[in-house]
């Protein structure tokens, strides 16, 4: 056997990254700085669970490109380009963007229905009452349970193939670090980890890039990899492609691929509490400019990751470092892991190790907060102990990020052993889930929208969706049903179509027929108690007027008021919410989303799948040089732009540590209770 296919890196970096002690000391060190020198304590469990709805839109849309990237994001997409030439990442990375673009109607629609909310299943009890909420938290713990599932699976495959490492230890280990920032630092701390991840993505993404397409002997230009990739054609020719090319968009299956990923991560964004978890923490004012900027930011990654290492992956096929892949490792996502070891070695391990650790430790942030805000709120709170005071909710939410920490690994586990790969849970995820995405949608932003069509839609989907997938996996491989003739891409095609289709229509067509009239009045008035108190609300306000005259002269950021444990609520007006300023929102995130989601699914990919073209190449070239800017611009939208927003806040920091060094105990944020008649 050849040496590439044993681990490059000594099993001790497998487990030093799968504890991630230092990235959680790092991250409970930033909380730690933030809970001194700023107005947020994580004590508080409005700013424990939403980060006190004050997170302006560059780092929420950072957040969002770090939640979205999961370890699939990179393997995955990494998979599809080796299988499916050029076209693998545009489906991946378009497929898996419009959905975040589109979630900026309903994240306005929440600010404008439901600003108070915790959670969107909060919404779905107020309007529609017990039966309805239990039958869509069932959807919605699943979509959580299956992309906890999927990061873990994928992170531990990858770990073990470069390190040798168990892959029991690194189910456990990989959440274990992530639990303890989380539980100290709530969801600003995530957001902060997701920030922190997300420079450290786009620095690495672009280090492979350069890698690959200017300074490598293997590859080292576009010249070069179009060569690679032609001579490979002929040999290993793809099934489906134009004349086998893995340089044309003409691709049956990579385009059959792009339905089921558009299919499947609909139910991923829609009923992920992550992504409405980012919603909530945003200022209402920006929520939608967020959403946008960060779709379209992500689009980078998958796209340009996708096309360094995926393909790079074919063209050093035969390579003597380059690892040999079967079908299960392709499946595993573990392309991009080989191509970086034949590149660069124990070096290109090491990156890739780092890059999918904080991958995966970011994104299971997100999912930590999410179902702790979820079985904090809408079991806890709803159903065991609908009084409990703030110290008890703050100690429940804190005990759920353990519990479902472990829960992430047992998942794990058990897929493992089971035989279900990462890829394989990707492409079924939407069979189970797509059925509820139409309803839950209708629920929150159409007030038309009939409870009965809604929830009979999700069911009868989830039932057609299952029976669609089995039949066809029965059909096509002569009634012999396992997990591998179940993972074909027609077979998962028509579970996805069946279950979102049958749902959707359901659900509209009754809507229509026997129309509700629901004013979301009620939702509106869901939660006003826990809205920001008077202290809370003036040191958002100051810290906005200090962001307009910055550095002109001595910030009265010091003077800004905690938010702390126990204070109590005073209800104060809140400009952010001007319903007539939230509806434009809505209708700019309306036509804003669907033209960006016609462009990226029809008017790009279509007419260049149809001409069937195999490009030269200068037309490789343009496509590499495409994914390049569209990096440095994301980089600048995710990475620049939330400094520049937090400019203030940053000096506020450096000042107080600097009257810490120099008089102790001097820098430390004092609250100062708001002066006669503030509002």
């Amino acid at each position: 056997m050849s040496s590439a296919n044993h681990p490059v890196l000594p099993q001790g970096a497998g487990y030093g990254v799968g504890i991630g002690l230092f990235f959680s000391a790092f991250m409970i060190c930033l909380t730690a700085i933030q809970a001194r020198y700023t107005a947020y304590s994580p004590k508080n469990t409005e700013e424990f669970s939403s980060a006190s709805r004050s997170v302006k839109p560059g780092l929420i849309a950072s957040g969002i490109v770090s939640a979205w990237t999961w370890a699939a994001t990179l393997l995955q997409s990494s998979a599809v380009a080796y299988k499916y030439g050029i076209s693998g990442p545009w489906w991946y990375g378009s497929g898996a963007t419009v959905q975040v673009l589109l979630f900026a109607q309903l994240a306005a629609k929440l600010k404008l229905n439901a600003p108070y909310a915790h959670t969107w299943l909060e919404i779905v009890y107020v309007r529609w009452g017990r039966t309805a909420h239990l039958i869509l938290m069932f959807f919605g713990l699943a979509t959580n349970i299956i992309v906890s599932s999927m990061l873990i699976l994928g992170g531990s495959a990858t770990v073990t193939a470069l390190t040798g490492m168990h892959t029991i230890a690194a189910c456990f280990l990989i959440p274990l670090g992530v639990a303890i920032y989380v539980v100290v630092g709530g969801m600003r701390a995530t957001l902060l980890c997701d920030y922190t991840h997300t420079t450290v993505l786009f620095s690495i993404i672009l280090t492979f890039i350069f890698t690959v397409y200017a300074t490598s002997s293997k590859i080292g230009s576009p010249a070069k990899m179009h060569e690679l990739l032609t001579a490979a054609a002929v040999l290993r020719p793809v099934s489906g492609n134009a004349h086998g090319s893995y340089i044309t968009m003409r691709s049956k299956n990579g385009l059959i691929f792009g339905v089921i990923n558009v299919v499947g991560n609909f139910a991923t964004v829609f009923q992920d509490q992550a992504y409405w978890q980012r919603a909530i923490a945003s200022k209402p004012a920006s929520t939608v400019k967020a959403y946008l900027l960060g779709g379209l930011a992500w689009f980078a990654i998958p796209f340009a990751f996708a096309t360094t290492l995926g393909l790079a992956a074919v063209a050093l096929t035969g390579d003597p470092s380059m690892r040999t892949l079967t079908l299960a490792d392709v499946s595993a996502g573990l392309p991009a892991a080989a191509a970086a070891s034949a590149l660069l070695g124990k070096a290109g391990a090491a990156i890739l190790l780092v890059l999918l650790f904080l991958a995966v430790t970011s994104a299971s942030s997100a999912e930590l907060i999410a179902v702790s805000s979820i079985l904090t709120y809408d079991i806890y709170k709803r159903y065991i102990n609908p009084h409990a005071t703030e110290a008890q909710v703050l100690n429940v939410s804190h005990a759920m990020v353990a519990f479902f920490a472990l829960c992430m690994g047992l998942a794990g586990l058990i897929f493992f052993y089971i035989g279900i790969s990462m890829g394989w849970l990707y492409t079924f995820m939407g069979v189970i889930l797509g059925s509820a995405v139409v309803p839950i949608a209708l629920c929150i932003t159409w007030s038309r929208a009939n409870k009965w069509g809604c929830l009979g839609g999700s069911l009868a989907g989830f039932v057609a969706g299952i029976v669609a997938w089995l039949v066809t996996t029965s059909a096509l491989n002569g009634g012999v049903i396992n997990v591998t003739t179940s993972g074909g891409d027609y077979e998962m095609l028509a579970g996805n179509l069946a279950s979102i289709g049958v749902g959707g229509i359901i659900a509209v067509v009754s809507s229509l027929i026997w129309p509700e009239d629901f004013d979301f009045e009620s939702t509106r008035a869901l939660n006003v108690g826990s809205r920001p108190s008077a202290g809370t609300k003036a040191a958002i306000d100051n810290d906005e007027k200090a962001d307009e005259k910055a550095l002109e002269k001595e910030h009265g950021s010091a003077e800004l008021r905690s938010i702390s444990e126990g204070e109590g609520p005073i209800i104060v007006p809140d400009p952010d919410l001007d319903p007539v300023a939230l509806d434009k929102a809505f209708r700019f995130a309306a036509w804003s989303s669907v033209v960006l989601t016609v462009i990226m699914l029809i008017l790009v990919p279509l007419p260049l799948f149809f001409a069937s073209t195999i490009y030269g190449v200068r037309g490789l070239t343009v496509w590499v040089v495409i994914g390049i800017i569209w990096c440095f611009c994301s980089a600048f939208c995710v990475v620049l732009y939330p400094l520049w927003e937090s400019r203030v806040a940053l000096v506020q920091i450096v000042t107080g540590v600097t009257k810490d060094i120099f008089a102790k105990g001097s820098g430390k944020h004092v609250a100062r209770a708001p002066e006669s008649g503030a509002a």
